[in-house]
Parts: structure tokens; C-alpha cells; sequence
């Protein structure tokens, strides 16, 4: 099995399981993100304490790598900083945009490895928007996402 088959399974098995797919009932935080393009539609719940995230949730509907990378991501955030958060979506976005490797502290080396498999998109710029969609809508939700703002402009 090469490495490309390797990750093909990581982004199925995620897409076919994903990781906390559900309604988060209290959030602090929620951000909605949606790609035009495709119609992949996702709502990031966190619930967001000391400045760190307790717990993370997402629902929505979207193709396998959409699906994949959200379930990556919920998985690697929960029990990150807000600030780790954010280093983890510039991290993510360069990497999947420009294949730039962005060193990152050495306690989040293993969360950037976890997320290789879904680096392949960068060859194909369509797909590139489905890999980011939860990451670009929980780093709306960590700069501003709180519950009651979001309730507000709806």
C-alpha cells in the first residue's frame, strides 16, 4: 500500500464515520460556512471555557473531503487553545493553498501530521475550498462566532 492509498482511506474512513458530527446543545461559539460552488453547507458548534475549547461539533452536508476535514479538524481542536486554534488554520490554509509548511510549535507537531492526507487537494483547486470549508468557518467562530452575535444577525 503506498502513501496515497494510505491517506485515501484516512479521508474515507472519516467521510463514511466523522468524528463528532452532531449539534453541540450549548455552544459559546457557531459559525456557518457554505461553498457556492458545490453547496457544501457546515455549522461549527464549540463550546469555548478559560480560553479553551471544551468541546466541538459540526453538522452539515458536503462530499468526503468536506465531510473528512471537518472530522480531522474537530478531532485535533478539542482541548486546544484559542490561540492554537488559530495557528492551526494558518498552518492547514498554507499548506492546502500553496503547499508552504508553516513550522508551528513542537506540542501541535503531530496535529499538523494528522492532517497531511487531506494535502493532496492542493493539486486540484476546486477541492481545495471543500478541505477548508470547517476550518475557515471555526477560525470565523473563534474571531467572533459568539452565540449571540450569530443569533442577532440571523
Amino acid at each position: 500500500m503506498d502513501l496515497r492509498d494510505l491517506y485515501q482511506d484516512v479521508i474515507l474512513d472519516h467521510a463514511r464515520s466523522p468524528r463528532n458530527s452532531r449539534r453541540l446543545l450549548a455552544p459559546s461559539h457557531l459559525a456557518h460556512g457554505h461553498n457556492p460552488l458545490c453547496g457544501d453547507r457546515i455549522t461549527v458548534f464549540m463550546l469555548v471555557a478559560d480560553d479553551r475549547i471544551q468541546d466541538i461539533s459540526f453538522e452539515g452536508r458536503g462530499c468526503a473531503i468536506s465531510t473528512a476535514s471537518a472530522s480531522l479538524m474537530t478531532e485535533i481542536l478539542s482541548g486546544k487553545t484559542l490561540a492554537q486554534a488559530r495557528l492551526m488554520f494558518d498552518a492547514f490554509h498554507a499548506r492546502v493553498t500553496t503547499g508552504e509548511m508553516v513550522p508551528l510549535p513542537a506540542d501541535l507537531d503531530d496535529d499538523q501530521d494528522r492532517l497531511e492526507p487531506l494535502t493532496g487537494v492542493r493539486s486540484f483547486p476546486a477541492r481545495v475550498k471543500c478541505a477548508t470549508l470547517a476550518w475557515h468557518a471555526c477560525d470565523a467562530a473563534v474571531t467572533g462566532g459568539l452565540v449571540a452575535e450569530a443569533v442577532k444577525t440571523e
